[in-house]
């Protein structure tokens, strides 16, 4: 028992002084989030068409857009290798495009560091939107008006989601940092 405040000892713990977060719970939280979410689409649902849209990447912009310096710049690199072996897609393109959309954001980030949510929304479905172009040229599926239609729903529901995944980031990002 506590004399001050007459409660256990084990009721304290969490609100000591100088205690810091977890430092694998720190370190561990942004990669484990994005791999999660590049397994999600394989494990939810398989069909022929892509239905759900590719939510290792949004969560990659999450994180990129919400905690602008925690991921290094060639984090897309191997993120964007993980993605590859559980998407389908040729090996090395979301290498590929991860790493550019990575270099893209560093560039707006600095050229414009006043950033707001709708700006951030902005940029993460115009890159959003980009990278689901690019890795349906990628694929080297046939780009006709009724794949380009069938597939279009996934692009939407990339440019919907960003709001939804920036939530969830900063959610994990509380529990990151908690004590």
């Amino acid at each position: 028992m506590d004399r001050i405040t007459s409660r256990p000892q084990s009721e304290l713990r969490g609100q000591s002084i100088n205690r810091a977060p977890s430092p694998w719970r720190v370190r561990s939280v942004p990669y484990v989030s994005i791999v999660l979410g590049s397994l999600v689409p394989v494990i939810v649902i398989a069909d022929m068409m892509p239905l759900v849209p590719p939510l290792g990447f949004l969560m990659l912009l999450g994180w990129r857009m919400v905690r602008p310096g925690l991921l290094p710049l060639w984090a897309g690199a191997p993120l964007g290798a993980i993605d590859d072996l559980f998407s389908g897609q040729p090996f090395g393109s979301a290498i590929l495009l991860w790493s550019l959309a990575m270099m893209a954001i560093e560039v707006i980030e600095t050229r414009f560091p006043w950033r707001g949510f709708w700006q951030d929304w902005f940029t993460a479905s115009l890159i959003a939107a980009t990278y689901w172009f690019a890795a349906q040229l990628v694929s080297g599926a046939d780009m006709t008006m009724v794949s380009l239609s069938v597939a279009a729903p996934q692009a939407l529901l990339s440019v919907l989601l960003y709001p939804v995944m920036a939530r969830l980031v900063a959610r994990l990002d509380q529990f990151r940092l908690a004590r």
